[in-house]
């Protein structure tokens, strides 16, 4: 399984599915529930990264060759924008700069000895079109390649970023967007009152992500609004407050602790903790291919249905850029969508009513 990060390896379930489960000396096992490659996977291997237990034993640093691959991963780790990342960010983009680094070819050597001015579109085309099974993850590297190569340029030691050249996979579907029967489905077998039933109400509402969702606070409703401060990107959100999602936090006992999520001994869920709830809850609900991500999902395709803007969709769900709005929004209703731009239409009388009277046979 070369695809996989650093101290992950497969395991097969009861159920025969293929589960991902890191393991490594001084940090807290655990599993990673979503597919090599893929965002949450990355995420959640940047989480299990973060547990470490005890500094473990001191290892002197190999050489560095000068303006190498590994030189110049060891100075961009260093850098301004490098250190704005968030955490987390910096750990999942770090395993895969790693890992690419510490890749052996076939006569030997590793990927990160290679000098960067000896980097060409040819070597890098091979080494993508090596990982044809791996699609997300090979767009992932290639993603992380052309930011390496291009602070390469800023060094100086290239003109060109051989990168920029080389061709990406075709986007996958991604998580499964929820319909509007599956959200009825689980509604109908997490009632008000449950853990399980307010989490997906947030999840929706705020079209965040699970470490948002996990975060969220009863101070950060405010004036029948939720304020969210998304984790990737940084951008905040203030969503009103559903009346679905005001019903499940009134019908959950008072507490007076700060956070809303929270497990059976009302302790905040971790991010991991929260999405292995969740996908207890799900496949509960008889909703096995169902995720939380995918409720983010599920509110772009609601918000593409009632022809909201990219902008004011990014401004709901925290994105950055329109590109990814829209690929959020990609599951919506074409037909439904076609009806309403007809109706509107016919509002602003550029298209005349379609005429249902009977003529008579008079």
């Amino acid at each position: 399984m070369s695809d996989l990060l650093p101290h992950v390896r497969p395991v097969l379930d009861r159920h025969g599915k293929t589960r991902y489960r890191f393991r490594r000396a001084g940090f807290r096992s655990g599993y990673i529930n979503a597919d090599p490659g893929t965002p949450d996977h990355l995420r959640r291997y940047a989480e299990l990264l973060e547990g470490r237990v005890d500094p473990g034993p001191i290892v002197s640093a190999a050489p560095v060759k000068p303006k190498s691959i590994d030189d110049l991963a060891r100075r961009m780790k260093q850098s301004p924008s490098w250190m704005r990342q968030a955490e987390t960010t910096r750990a999942a983009y770090g395993g895969i700069i790693d890992r690419f680094c510490n890749t052996i070819d076939n006569k030997g050597r590793r990927y990160g000895e290679r000098p960067v001015e000896a980097v060409t579109v040819v070597w890098l085309e091979k080494i993508l079109g090596g990982m044809s099974d791996r699609p997300q993850a090979a767009n992932q590297l290639r993603k992380t390649l052309r930011r390496m190569l291009g602070y390469a340029i800023k060094l100086k030691w290239r003109k060109d970023n051989p990168a920029d050249h080389t061709d990406s996979y075709p986007k996958g579907k991604g998580y499964h967007c929820w319909t509007e029967e599956e959200i009825a489905q689980y509604r109908a077998h997490h009632p008000n009152g449950s853990m399980a039933r307010l989490v997906m109400e947030l999840a929706l509402n705020t079209a965040a992500r699970k470490c948002n969702v996990a975060r969220i606070e009863r101070d950060h409703i405010r004036q029948g609004k939720i304020h969210v401060a998304h984790v990737k990107g940084g951008n905040e959100t203030a969503v009103p407050l559903f009346a679905e999602t005001q019903a499940a936090i009134d019908a959950l006992p008072a507490a007076p602790i700060r956070h809303l999520v929270v497990t059976g001994a009302g302790k905040p869920y971790t991010v991991a903790g929260l999405g292995n709830a969740v996908r207890d809850w799900c496949n509960a609900a008889g909703l096995p291919h169902c995720s939380l991500h995918g409720l983010r999902k599920a509110q772009s395709r609601r918000l593409a249905e009632a022809f909201v803007t990219d902008a004011g969709g990014r401004a709901f769900t925290g994105q950055k850029k329109n590109e990814t709005f829209a690929y959020y929004a990609a599951a919506a209703n074409s037909a439904a969508l076609a009806e309403k731009a007809v109706s509107n239409l016919q509002d602003r009388g550029f298209v005349q009513p379609q005429e249902n009277d009977r003529i008579s046979d008079a």
